[in-house]
């Protein structure tokens, strides 16, 4: 039997899913999640910023227990880790204020999703063939129940977390950050007008 997987960072706060919303904050953060620690530095390099803006939203992020400071290898600036192992917003609330916040904080993460993807597309050329072989973009159209689509959801869940950066502490050495999402909902225009 598989040793049980650290659990996500609940969140259900709605001041903390609006501190979430900032894109440079969830784009910190989840670039903390995928490579591990780094300083304000080299997160401002990967996200095009600011060093001191980075450093600013890193120390909000601070706050809410979201990253830490970690000891330096040189002694020089102390990098930045991510602390949870993934956030988990729960089902979407009937309060219209945490609702709405929920609805910022996944807006903030699909922007960024689909940035990382089109990043990708750029240069995609600047990756091995085997790399760029094993990458994909695929979608479905899927015919499913509520309940199907839970299960689907939650048997995905069960085979990507061991992979997720934070957790998997022992990967290969050719092993490299990647992005992946998997959102499942039912399409609008084809279900008619949703209910109220």
């Amino acid at each position: 039997m598989a040793a049980e997987l650290p659990p996500r960072r609940r969140v259900r706060d709605a001041e903390l899913m609006r501190a979430l919303a900032h894109p440079l904050r969830s784009e910190l953060l989840s670039y903390l999640m995928a490579v591990g620690p780094r300083t304000a530095t080299e997160c401002a390099e990967a996200v095009d910023s600011t060093a001191s803006n980075c450093s600013w939203h890193l120390r909000q992020l601070a706050q809410w227990g979201l990253v830490e400071r970690v000891e330096a290898a040189d002694g020089r600036e102390r990098p930045w880790r991510a602390t949870p192992v993934g956030l988990d917003f729960g089902e979407f609330a009937t309060d219209p204020a945490v609702r709405a916040a929920q609805l910022a904080a996944a807006g903030a993460r699909i922007a960024e999703d689909g940035v990382l993807a089109q990043r990708f597309l750029d240069t995609i050329g600047s990756f091995d063939r085997e790399w760029q072989e094993a990458s994909a973009i695929n979608t479905y159209a899927l015919r499913v129940t509520p309940a199907e689509l839970a299960a689907l959801t939650e048997a995905i869940d069960a085979l990507v977390r061991p992979y997720v950066a934070t957790i998997r502490t022992e990967a290969p050495a050719e092993a490299r950050p990647v992005q992946a999402s998997w959102r499942a909902y039912p399409r609008v225009e084809a279900n008619g007008k949703p209910s109220e």
